[in-house]
């Protein structure tokens, strides 16, 4: 029986994209770093100045909660994957790799575990930026086991982008340890899947390169408040008054919220994992931005009046952030406003818009001298490098 990191390694070598996951990379790239540089000047950025350059481009690409994720998988895939692949010289094709193996190393732990399995996948890609053969591929992810994991109640906290700049710096790591000589055994994988309850038969090296594609954020926070800001952004664009508001109920299934464990966030980090907040912040801002998860805006005490009026109604059950769909009311004194919402605005299901996606690159290219539609896989690690240069200093 093949070894899955064998198995994974495999396919990782022998890719070869078509069009349309050159066209999916080519997008990821623009997202990714544009997203990287809007937090050039976050504080955990700025922690992580000290670190290699792809784990310091990943922190910077996760620290916001803006970056892309893997449905199916529930992997924040590119914040990882586009920074490993740049650190490498490897290009669309070694993201793709990454990417791919990332995804189905995800889909195969399953929802139960859908925060693991970073190291590994950042491995795969790096060892194939630096041109290694199958089986040093297969090396270089097993000696990135024993690092593997990230906790969700790092959710909320410095730790979640951190965790994603130690997943790509093992990753890059192993990869060069595997390409001198390094030896592991590679059945490590598997023996790793089954201590966390992970299914083999899962993997599905069949398909494109990243199965099922991947989700854009509209907002910058998690991905489970997409849907929830996105279906109350229509009852709020009706002119809703929030002096006016006395209730805001929220019907869905409980799978949907799991990771939304901070219900009085108190900081911008919490506030993007908390329902609660999220329903205010729609209401106030109509549409949230980075200016809604700063620690000011999550403090306003009319951000916290609106906070405690949110009732959460959730069915039991599902396995994945879009399960079902979301009912939204927003009671006024004199009418209740009501929506429902499967599919948010981002979501592989509903493509991003031309519209939708440039305005987010302006966004997050606000006071910043840069031009995104200029970045190809061979210049853009300069541009990380000018924006989130090694010592914190520009």
């Amino acid at each position: 029986m093949t070894a899955l990191a064998l198995a994974l390694a495999e396919w990782a070598h022998e890719l070869q994209p078509d069009p349309a996951d050159l066209e999916l990379a080519d997008r990821s790239l623009r997202d990714t770093v544009a997203v990287a540089l809007a937090a050039s000047g976050h504080p955990v950025t700025r922690l992580a100045a000290a670190l290699p350059d792809g784990a310091r481009w990943a922190v910077a690409a996760h620290v916001l909660d803006f970056d892309d994720l893997h449905m199916e998988s529930t992997t924040h895939i590119s914040a990882l994957c586009v920074p490993t692949a740049l650190a490498t010289g490897g290009g669309a094709r070694g993201y793709l790799a990454a990417a791919g193996v990332m995804a189905r190393l995800g889909a195969a732990l399953g929802w139960p575990h859908y925060s693991a399995g970073w190291h590994a996948t950042c491995a795969a890609g790096a060892a194939v930026a630096l041109g290694l053969d199958p089986g040093q591929i297969a090396t270089a992810i097993a000696l990135a086991i024993p690092g593997a994991g990230g906790v969700q109640r790092a959710f909320g906290t410095d730790a979640k982008s951190l965790q994603a700049g130690f997943a790509v710096d093992a990753g890059i790591r192993a990869a060069r340890l595997a390409a001198a000589g390094a030896q592991a055994d590679w059945s490590a994988l598997d023996a790793w899947l089954a201590l966390v309850g992970g299914d083999p038969g899962a993997l599905d090296l069949a398909g494109p390169a990243v199965p099922g594609g991947l989700a854009i954020k509209i907002y910058p926070c998690c991905y489970a408040l997409q849907r929830p800001i996105s279906a109350l952004a229509e009852l709020a664009g009706e002119g809703l008054d929030p002096d006016a508001v006395r209730r805001i109920v929220l019907r869905t299934p409980e799978a949907a919220v799991a990771p939304l464990i901070h219900h009085r966030p108190d900081t911008g980090l919490q506030g993007k994992f908390s329902l609660e907040y999220a329903a205010a912040a729609v209401v106030l801002d109509r549409h949230p931005g980075f200016a809604s998860f700063t620690d000011e805006a999550v403090r306003r005490p009319a951000a916290r009046r609106l906070a405690g009026l949110v009732e959460t109604e959730l069915t039991p059950g599902g396995s994945w952030l879009l399960d079902g769909e979301l009912a939204a009311e927003v009671h006024t004194g004199g009418a209740v406003l009501a929506v429902k919402q499967q599919f948010p605005p981002g979501a592989p299901r509903r493509p991003p818009t031309a519209g939708e996606l440039q305005a987010k690159l302006t966004d997050c290219m606000t006071g910043l001298d840069a031009e995104p539609s200029s970045w190809t896989w061979q210049d853009a690690a300069q541009v990380l490098a000018r924006f989130l240069p090694a010592d914190g200093r520009r």
